[in-house]
């Protein structure tokens, strides 16, 4: 496509500062199957299209008394951020078996999509973006497990929140959003982390009895330049309007005291003006979208090192960004688990193995043009901890890969992806009793066209894939297994370069999410045709 019209579409994409378990438009899905709009779906799409919604699951809630807080409320006209403070619930003790975060919106008029950040106590819980409104306004929900955050929720925090906005003459839609958190009295369960640790100046200073430390870093390429399409750049010999010299390849490291600690593929996130289609993600927003996830890094290897009780230099960067090119965000949050029958753990760093990373770009030049992409990179890092329970030795294994197949006419006026990504990793536990491991096989695929064609009218056919395999296994036997499988599809079209009420778009979208496994199963279908929701089906 041209590249004048994807940016002017997305220049008004701005991220700002903003779990791994998913978000889910409210309300939360019914055990029946749901009913879709009544009305046959308009010849095309006019002022007011159904709100925003995903075939994500809802995320379960405990039969257990409950405090609601609310934490933020807010109306985001511009780049200035909400400030407030939060204080812990009365009533429902210090201990909880869930901690469930809730974002309500509502917007209206003409707006692009928005990205934000919710710190409490400094601490990212939530990041997310925002959909597209109608001129009548829509209303949207997203809920978030944010029980992996309930040492930062034990006590009174600052809360700061910023959906960066734009709101003049052409640009009216004012987003209005109220945060809430709500608690489960419970026993936690022992994996919840005893703290929720930030960087300070960089640096880390871990409990000195911490015996398993976990990264997460949230991740996102955007900012309306190139670096929102990072998955279409070229190397500068390749005649496209977004460079980077190692082309496409991007990969999310993280270094303690710079020795590289971890390694992660970033997931392709389509935000919802993305491939300058607004009409595609209108009611159905692309995987992730809503619920930024963040990468996760198991550091316990380093738990020796850092136990220290100094400071420790943690570095993140994104290889493949051009060098001084802006649009990525990466903050840090680490979760501790600590001994508590020792004062200090100690241990050792044993193996370390880094891989060649492999990057390969090849363009064949024609009518149109081709840009062939191969790369991958392995990492090993493996050590022990002298814990209160013996010696336990954690080894995480990591791979990563990508292909692509970039296709683009003279101009962009066509221009088509066919990518996938992928983040095989398998971490191992061995101390006392039988060896533990966790294998996860993420895989993201892209398969998407944009056409500028006669008559000024762009057509957009996109399917998406967020899918990912898990089996742990306990002295060489499966105990638990899962399977993900969030697909989206699109086709739309409409006429650019005119206002809006002369485009006359139609389009069609959809998405299943499929989660089986040993825990059960949840298989969830929606479709829409120019904004009307025509099926809502549930098949477990």
């Amino acid at each position: 496509m041209r590249r004048r019209i994807i940016m002017s579409m997305l220049a008004g994409v701005t991220l700002v500062a903003s779990t791994l378990l998913g978000a889910t438009p409210a309300p939360a899905a019914p055990t029946h199957t749901p009913a879709a709009d009544s009305a046959a779906p308009p010849a095309e799409f006019g002022t007011d299209w159904h709100d925003p919604l995903t075939a994500a699951p809802p995320v379960s809630r405990p039969d257990a008394e409950s405090c609601e807080v609310t934490v933020a409320e807010a109306q985001f006209r511009d780049f200035t951020p909400y400030k407030g403070s939060y204080a812990p619930p009365s009533g429902c003790g210090d201990r909880w078996s869930k901690v469930v975060l809730r974002l309500d919106g509502k917007v209206k008029g003409r707006q692009f999509d928005r990205l934000g950040h919710l710190h409490i106590g400094g601490v990212e819980v939530f990041r997310t973006s925002t959909p597209q409104p109608s001129p009548d306004g829509i209303e949207w929900s997203v809920e978030k497990d944010v029980t992996r955050y309930s040492d930062t929720f034990r006590q009174s925090q600052d809360v700061e929140m910023l959906i960066g906005n734009v709101v003049d003459d052409t640009y009216t839609g004012i987003i209005d959003v109220k945060v809430t958190l709500t608690f489960y009295e419970g026993r936690p369960a022992a994996t919840t982390p005893d703290r929720v640790l930030t960087l300070q100046d960089g640096t880390l200073t871990t409990p000195r009895n911490s015996e398993r430390i976990v990264a997460e870093v949230y991740a996102t390429g955007s900012g309306g330049g190139c670096e929102e399409y990072w998955y279409l750049t070229v190397p500068d010999a390749a005649p496209y309007s977004c460079k980077a010299d190692g082309g496409p390849y991007r990969e999310v490291q993280i270094k303690v005291d710079g020795q590289l600690a971890g390694i992660a593929t970033p997931f392709p996130t389509v935000w919802t003006g993305g491939w300058s289609n607004p009409f595609l993600w209108y009611v159905i927003p692309g995987p992730r979208a809503f619920d930024i996830k963040p990468i996760e890094y198991d550091l316990t290897p380093f738990a020796g090192l850092l136990n220290d009780g100094r400071p420790h230099r943690i570095e993140v960067s994104v290889v493949g960004v051009p060098e001084g090119q802006t649009g990525w965000s990466t903050p840090v949050n680490v979760l501790v688990q600590r001994d508590a029958h020792s004062k200090q753990v100690t241990g050792k760093l044993t193996a370390h193995k880094a891989g060649d990373l492999a990057n390969s770009s090849a363009h064949t030049p024609g009518s149109q043009h081709r840009l062939e992409t191969e790369a991958g990179h392995r990492l090993t890092v493996s050590g022990y901890v002298d814990t209160s329970h013996g010696r336990v030795t954690t080894t995480v294994k990591r791979s990563l890969d990508h292909a692509s197949v970039h296709r683009w006419t003279d101009g962009e006026n066509t221009d088509a992806l066919k990518a996938t990504w992928g983040d095989d990793e398998t971490v191992t536990v061995d101390g006392r009793g039988p060896a533990k491991s966790t294998h996860t096989q993420r895989t993201y695929a892209m398969d998407g066209t944009t056409t500028l064609g006669d008559g000024d009218r762009l057509r957009t056919v996109m399917s998406l894939g967020d899918r990912a395999a898990v089996v742990e296994m306990r002295d060489g036997r499966r105990t638990a297994w899962s399977r993900l499988d969030d697909s989206y599809a699109g086709d739309a079209t409409y006429t650019a370069n005119v206002p809006r009420d002369q485009r006359h778009a139609v389009g069609t979208t959809s998405e299943r999410y499929r989660l089986y496994g040993s825990g059960g199963c949840y298989d969830r279908s929606v479709i829409t045709v120019q904004g009307t929701l025509t099926e809502d089906r549930e098949r477990c």
